[in-house]
């Protein structure tokens, strides 16, 4: 429906062209992957059967049309049944006046928002904890002697003063716990940049939570079978699953589901701090069935010590924020109660990891 097609299937956001009866004739690939519904099952069907809006539009819109006269609605919130809504910025404009076509642009702001703050949350991160860096290794040492201390007081004790010196040791061995997660920041290690099969890495974090702290939870993999290699150290990346499934695990029912899901959307981009752009089409999300993220932390939930489980430390998710910084990666959450979404998107490995790799074999 477009005349240039090269142009149609690279624009970076989605796009649709609408008939005179309001029926979609076109989705260019970002609409499909927005939507989360493929070509041939947009086209023909009515617009707003396939794109849920939450403002009332159609109004405006067939006046738009009527006058030729383009259309701008920001700030709304737009989905599909296929995925929940994120909140956008609409642009309808004709296609040729007098023809009835129209253009329809969808500009979802949590992409171009969370792209910005991704690199900022590095930078956050790393300053939030850099005087706890610094002193995490020195508190270890006179916390190792407490814990001691506390072991050897136990063996005399009975009833209430045994359960004061378990306590000791207890709450010593959590704060060891914290400290450790701290240094994890202070690790300057550059990643070991390969190519890297993403479903390896995540068959490897869903056994290892299916044996232990995932046992009660059900796990569904929907991979995409023709994914090609990122490029990534195999040890963060698999770390960073970890993260994402553990969390999900902790806020499960017995019985829930967790969803693993890879995909290809060729039209993502991140926007780096000097003007330039990266391609990240790899896409894998972590979904869960849980109670969804507290409202008041889910802007906020991968900034440092920021949790929504009693006695969580708030260092999961912003370590994952910073390991995903490190290889030029992204992360981003949608959450509504009974479905929260983690999706970390990835860049492609270039030809000559790929052939290095074929190389070794």
């Amino acid at each position: 429906m477009i005349a240039d097609e090269t142009l149609w299937t690279s624009l970076p956001v989605p796009a649709l062209v609408l008939s005179p009866d309001d029926r979609i004739l076109d989705a260019n690939p970002a609409a499909e992957a927005f939507l989360n519904l493929s070509a041939k099952a947009l086209n023909g069907a009515p617009v707003w059967d396939k794109v849920m809006i939450d403002a009332p539009l159609e109004e405006a819109f067939r006046r738009a049309r009527a006058e030729s006269s383009s259309l701008h609605v920001n700030d709304v919130d737009v989905g599909s049944g296929e995925r929940p809504p994120l909140q956008c910025n609409i642009r309808f404009a004709p296609l040729v006046r007098g023809e009835g076509r129209m253009l329809m642009l969808v500009s979802p702001r949590e992409m171009a928002t969370r792209m910005t703050q991704n690199v900022s949350s590095h930078k956050a991160a790393k300053s939030a904890i850099g005087m706890a860096e610094m002193l995490a290794h020195e508190i270890k040492n006179p916390l190792a002697g407490i814990t001691g201390a506390a072991q050897l007081l136990s063996m005399g004790m009975t009833g209430p003063d045994l359960e004061l010196t378990d306590l000791i040791v207890e709450e010593s061995r959590r704060i060891v716990k914290l400290l450790e997660q701290v240094e994890q920041f202070g690790n300057l290690r550059p990643p070991t940049l390969k190519a890297v099969n993403l479903h390896d890495v995540l068959d490897r974090a869903r056994k290892s939570a299916a044996v232990g702290y995932g046992a009660h939870m059900r796990f569904v993999e929907d991979y995409d079978p023709s994914l090609p290699r990122t490029l990534a150290d195999a040890d963060q990346l698999l770390q960073v699953f970890l993260n994402l499934i553990k969390n999900a695990c902790e806020v499960g029912a017995e019985g829930g589901t967790i969803r693993l899901r890879t995909f290809y959307e060729p039209s993502l981009r991140l926007r780096r701090t000097d003007g330039s752009q990266a391609r990240l089409p790899l896409q894998v999300e972590v979904v869960d069935d849980g109670p969804g993220l507290p409202p008041e932390i889910a802007a906020d939930v991968f900034e440092p010590f920021v949790s929504g489980r009693e006695n969580g430390t708030g260092l999961g998710l912003a370590l994952v924020s910073k390991l995903l910084a490190d290889i030029g990666g992204w992360i981003s959450v949608d959450s509504v109660p009974g479905r929260t979404v983690f999706r970390v998107s990835l860049p492609l490995a270039p030809k000559n990891a790929e052939e290095a790799l074929e190389g070794e074999r």
